[in-house]
């Protein structure tokens, strides 16, 4: 089937319904990488279809390799070669769709599907008997069904497992409607509900261990079936458009219209629904459609609330996910579940529903079918930029919008290489929040980043072409890639939870994914390059000065050439603009940006310096762990003299980088080579090196920011096997836009230069302010001296 026919299938319309088309996908975005598919699922229900593929994806990676360094080197000979090159990676493929388009759907499948030895399709929800046929004949495939349950739970588990901020909680009104919550490091035991045509209750242990506990016949096939027979609307949307117009009270009997105000003695307001329709026996009384069906919802969902507040205290969980048709993000329906659940356990139990609730059979479905692949084994990841996130619930903003015609709804999860899991020493992984500001709930700060990254767009396309300069395709690759950030940044202007939290992170993380999508996996691996060849001239002139100083001298110079290394930061405009402007910037002129200048003139805009000054006059830490930032002078001139001094003291030193590149940071790749450099030149970490006192370890991220809830399972192994006692972050990402709040069991260090103005007014200080927070937990006994003072978090 041709292209145009497919969109012209995609854009069909309900007659009683009027849809803005731009929303609609075109195909080669709905079914992406379908040649390459291997698994499918699908799940039918009474008026959408997901389908679940698995495909491969070939894409374009930057690998670095160190060139022989044995022979006389020349004057301007490169560190290390940088080559493109092809690899393969999976991605889990998940489309929504009403069942008006299935066969059209069906049909462009077929002609795409090329390179498939699947012979089976597994299947679930109510109507993949129905369409079995049909499905069989167009795509050749056998029709094997899945129990549906089962497959929901298995679904549940896998989306609460990898993707971050799936659960919610809905707030009418609010500034943002979503509250997201953070995934629990355990996400068992917890209670579903599942409100279908009736409701059924599961109490979830383990991946495979759940039972249905309870249920009702009273569910969204009541509220549909009365509605109907109250208002004569048949249409399930309809109704619920109905309700959110309706005043209940108009037809709902309160308690203050029986007692003429509160029952104060049982503690009952006057607000209270005495007897839901209650008033409806009023003889000779009319009462609209739009009050009958919101006193109807109310009754079904406070009736629902309180079945699911008693099954929560009979079996002691205070996590309970709603999920079905009867919910399906529809704003109306989340409010009044929330609202009984909030009643009946007096607050003691929120109402959690699931960002990507829909897709939850079919990805059961999927995992069944996939089983002998073990997809449980690895970690997952959405990617944004395949991803159309959550839409807005609100029937104010766009009231069409929950019809959902002719519109296609999208989720992509990328494998990842390595298995993530929390950083053992967070004291707390369950109410561990990586990211400072939330910007779904700060409009002038959501305002200022959205600004600021639509502003750096032309910059990080100009380096992207300049990436690959033997490529004379890449700009037209990159004129795509600004098309599609720029769309993903106008759809968060207006719907800043499509994602989760939207935060400075999921930014960066969105044109991360956006970038990689059209093959620039590294646009600052040129400048990057550079800048290591440059630092590297320098760095045993560096190590002489210091050695020097005297040894107090010595610490406070270390701190400082940290913090003036960090000042190189590609990804700040403020810095960017100058190191374009004038290449000569160098190390001593970031120094004399500090406000630290000259020397010993302090204090910082957060100080705790001497206290860790303090700190070193005692016994030295048995292994610490540095999460490092950026290429070049930061890691070169700024890191490593700080290591070598920590080496000097006793301390083991476990470095850990970025596993994948992003901005300018230093990925591990690099660094392998560039301490292998290092150690040529230097016998403090040339003894480190040979005798495993200094490691490099992959950090299992691919961001500027840094998530201690998921690091790669190797690095969680390192930090208890060397029973790691302090840890450092360095760089605005990793220390101030996330973990500036982060709380740790043992001590840390947060070191960073502020390069964005309007962040560090926000902190109450200008442009390159520094923060240097050390950090001893309250009760935490600690190998230094009695009179250590603790900096609060």
């Amino acid at each position: 089937m041709s292209t145009s026919k497919m969109a012209a299938g995609c854009e069909r319309v309900d007659s009683s319904h009027s849809m803005d088309k731009s929303i609609t996908l075109p195909p080669d975005e709905i079914f992406r990488n379908l040649e390459n598919a291997k698994r499918f699922a699908i799940d039918i229900g009474g008026s959408l279809t997901k389908l679940a593929y698995y495909s491969t994806v070939q894409h374009k990676v930057a690998k670095v390799r160190s060139f022989d360094h044995t022979a006389k080197e020349t004057e301007g000979d490169p560190l290390y070669e940088i080559s493109m090159q092809e690899e393969v990676s999976a991605r889990l493929h998940f489309i929504k769709f009403e069942n008006a388009y299935i066969e059209t759907c069906l049909d462009f499948i077929k002609d795409h599907l090329v390179n498939t030895d699947t012979k089976v399709i597994k299947a679930t929800g109510g109507g993949a008997h129905k369409f079995k046929d049909l499905i069989e004949k167009k795509l050749k495939l056998r029709v094997d069904k899945e129990d549906e349950m089962t497959c929901l739970i298995k679904g549940c588990n896998f989306v609460l497992r990898n993707i971050t901020h799936e659960a919610f909680v809905y707030v009418k009104h609010a500034d943002s409607e979503f509250r997201f919550q953070n995934t629990h490091p355990d996400i068992f035991p917890y209670l579903l509900i599942n409100i279908g045509s009736g409701v059924s209750i599961f109490k979830v242990e383990s991946e495979d261990t759940f039972e249905r506990v309870g249920g009702s016949s009273i569910g969204g096939g009541t509220f549909w079936g009365l509605g109907a027979l109250l208002t004569k609307t048949k249409r399930f949307d309809e109704l619920l458009q109905l309700a959110s117009k309706g005043q209940h009270t108009n037809v709902d009997m309160l308690v203050k219209d029986i007692y003429g105000g509160s029952y104060g003695s049982l503690g009952l307001t006057g607000d209270l629904i005495a007897s839901s329709f209650g008033k409806s026996a009023t003889p000779d009384k009319e009462f609209s459609k739009e009050d009958m069906a919101k006193s109807l919802l109310h009754m079904i969902s406070n009736d629902i609330g309180q079945l699911a507040c008693l099954y929560a205290r009979l079996h002691n969980l205070t996590r309970v996910y709603f999920g079905g048709f009867f919910i399906r993000g529809h704003p109306v329906t989340m409010h009044t579940i929330t609202y009984s659940i909030n009643f009946f356990t007096k607050g003691e139990v929120q109402a959690l529903f699931l960002r990507h609730e829909g897709y939850l059979g079919t990805i059961g479905a999927f995992l069944k079918g996939a089983e002998e692949d073990n997809p449980n084994q690895y970690s997952w990841g959405e990617n944004y930029a395949g991803s159309s996130g959550l839409m807005s619930t609100s029937p104010d903003l766009n009231p069409m919008q929950r019809a959902r015609s002719g519109t296609f709804d999208m989720l992509e999860m990328d494998r990842l290489e390595r298995q993530l899991v929390n950083l053992p020493l967070l004291q707390d992984p369950s109410s561990y929040i990586p990211d400072t500001v939330d910007l779904s709930e700060d409009a002038l700060a959501r305002e200022y980043w959205l600004y600021c990254f639509e502003e750096a767009l032309d910059g990080v396309v100009k380096r992207a072409v300049a990436s690959q300069p033997d490529l004379p395709e890449a700009a037209e690759r990159a004129e795509k890639f600004r098309h599609k950030y720029q769309h993903k940044l106008q759809t968060l202007r207006h719907q800043p939870f499509a994602y989760g939290s939207l935060t400075v992170r999921s930014l960066l993380d969105t044109r991360e994914h956006c970038l990689n999508e059209f093959n620039f996996p590294d646009p600052y691996s040129k400048i990057k390059q550079g800048e290591n060849d440059m630092a590297l001239k320098y760095f045993q002139k560096a190590v002489k000065s210091l050695e020097e100083l005297s040894w107090e001298q010595r610490q406070f110079a270390l701190v400082r050439g940290l913090l003036a290394g960090n000042v190189f930061d590609w990804g700040a405009k403020a810095v960017s603009d100058v190191l374009e402007s004038d290449p000569e910037f160098g190390f001593e002129h970031a120094k004399l940006q500090l406000e630290g200048m000259p020397l010993l003139e302090r204090p910082w805009l957060v100080d705790a310096y001497d206290q860790w000054l303090e700190r070193l006059k005692g016994p030295p830490h048995k292994c610490a762990l540095f999460f490092v930032d950026n290429s070049g002078i930061d890691i070169i001139l700024g890191v490593f003299p700080f290591v070598r001094e920590l080496l000097c003291r006793g301390t083991e030193v476990v470095l850990a980088s970025n596993s994948s590149p992003a901005l300018n940071d230093v990925t591990n790749s690099e660094l392998q080579i560039l301490t292998e450099r290092i150690a040529a030149m230097d016998l403090v970490i040339q003894s480190a090196v040979k005798e495993d006192r200094l490691t490099l370890v992959q950090s299992g991220s691919s961001s500027p920011c840094l998530d201690l809830s998921r690091l790669d399972k190797v690095l969680a192994g390192v930090v208890r096997e060397r029973h790691v006692d302090l840890v450092i972050i360095e760089g605005m990402g990793r220390a101030i836009h996330t973990n500036y709040y982060a709380i740790l069991s043992c001590e840390s260090l947060k070191m960073a230069v502020i390069k964005n103005s309007w962040l560090a007014d926000r902190l109450g200080g200008k442009l390159f302010s520094v923060v240097f927070k050390y950090e001893v937990p309250p009760g935490h006994k600690t190998t230094t001296l009695d009179h250590v003072p603790v900096t609060p978090s």
